[in-house]
């Protein structure tokens, strides 16, 4: 497997992690970029070193705004990973993406040129338990929750992307496996069985 993953490497420059809110894309990033002794990256991060806002911030500000602001630090990031692999000096990526980047048609565009789309699936009801969860820790569901019905809110929305995702992504993976090491082997095995 370690050579499989030596002659991919050669190919793309990274793992783009997909999914609605709450699916892993960090926790399995993470375990990824161990598993790879690759470089993780939460695009929610490089969003906010260059906005100076966080994307629940830019959101409540407007959902233009933190789409746009989205696009230009996919664009940047894409940009420095080229730049970095041009030079001879590019790390393998696994990046976390934001639940709605699908809603982002261009933030995907650029993102798929560098890597293999990977989709965390997750049921409608796990991923509104874990929104629920979240949001009695934080006080707050997410901005775009915010709605007279925010179940049905999350369901229509839930639905709409997970289809979105499947037909974007390279490989799909049950996001309802717990460990995040687990999701990351799995990964690693369907990636590498895609190798000719």
């Amino acid at each position: 497997m370690e050579q499989k993953m030596a002659a991919q490497e050669k190919n793309f420059k990274g793992i783009i992690l997909v999914g609605p809110k709450h699916s892993g894309k960090t926790s399995t990033g993470k375990a990824l970029a161990n598993l790879l002794s690759g470089t993780f990256i939460d695009l929610d991060d490089e969003i906010a070193l260059h906005s100076g806002q966080t994307p629940r911030a830019l959101y409540r500000q407007s959902a233009e705004l933190f789409r746009a602001t989205e696009l230009e630090s996919t664009r940047k990031l894409v940009e420095r990973i080229n730049v970095e692999h041009k030079k001879g000096l590019g790390a393998f990526y696994i990046i976390a993406t934001g639940g709605g980047i699908v809603d982002n048609p261009e933030a995907i565009e650029l993102l798929k040129q560098i890597g293999t789309l990977v989709f965390l699936d997750l049921s409608t009801k796990t991923a509104w338990d874990r929104i629920v969860k979240a949001a009695e820790r934080t006080g707050e569901l997410p901005p775009f929750l915010k709605t007279e019905n925010p179940a049905e809110t999350h369901r229509l929305l839930h639905e709409r992307r997970s289809a979105a995702y499947r037909k974007l992504a390279d490989i799909i993976i049950d996001a309802e496996i717990d460990s995040p090491e687990q999701r990351a082997k799995e990964i690693v095995h369907l990636i590498s069985n895609k190798i000719p």
